[in-house]
């Protein structure tokens, strides 16, 4: 059975890199996908010392473990990845283990702008590097303008960006 676990670096309820996420599960088609809720309280060691490992982060570490592949899309927010998935990797990599080691791992990103995210994509895969997961090194998805490339039910529409897309999820397939 075939696990697949989503991550999304926005929190925006109408998010475009959400979207890109579940996009990605139904071109990969597994018998189980998860989407993690990355919702952490910021990492503060003080509050690591006195509570432990939130809940939730525990969860997500755990479904991160118990995956055959996970697929993250992540905004660029001021030239690099969003507060909100550093925040997460943060906390994660305090878990016990190493939940990304060897874990096949597809990047990608959706954005307003032209670049579509490039840069959000090159800090994500510095920010792993640590953890050593099977980081996939293309094809880039970069889905850029992202308001036009998404139609009402959140399925992408443009042929050349879905295109890179399902090579991306074939790649990623190959590797389990």
């Amino acid at each position: 059975m075939t696990r697949l676990l989503g991550i999304s670096g926005s929190l925006r309820r109408d998010s475009f890199n959400t979207k890109l996420v579940h996009e990605a599960a139904r071109v990969f088609d597994p018998e189980t996908f998860e989407f993690a809720d990355i919702r952490f309280p910021l990492y503060d060691g003080d509050l690591e010392d006195a509570e432990g490992i939130p809940p939730e982060v525990q969860k997500v570490a755990d479904q991160i473990a118990g995956a055959d592949a996970v697929v993250i899309s992540c905004p660029e927010y001021n030239k690099n990845l969003s507060g909100v998935m550093k925040n997460a990797l943060d906390w994660i990599s305090r878990t016990d283990g190493n939940p990304w080691l060897d874990k096949p791992v597809a990047i990608m990103a959706a954005a307003a702008g032209r670049a579509g995210g490039e840069r959000s994509q090159n800090s994500l895969r510095l920010c792993m590097q640590p953890f050593r997961p099977l980081i996939l090194q293309g094809p880039e998805v970069l889905v850029g303008g992202a308001k036009n490339d998404f139609d009402e039910d959140g399925k992408l529409v443009t042929d050349s960006y879905l295109s890179i897309l399902e090579t991306l999820m074939s790649d990623l397939k190959s590797r389990i």
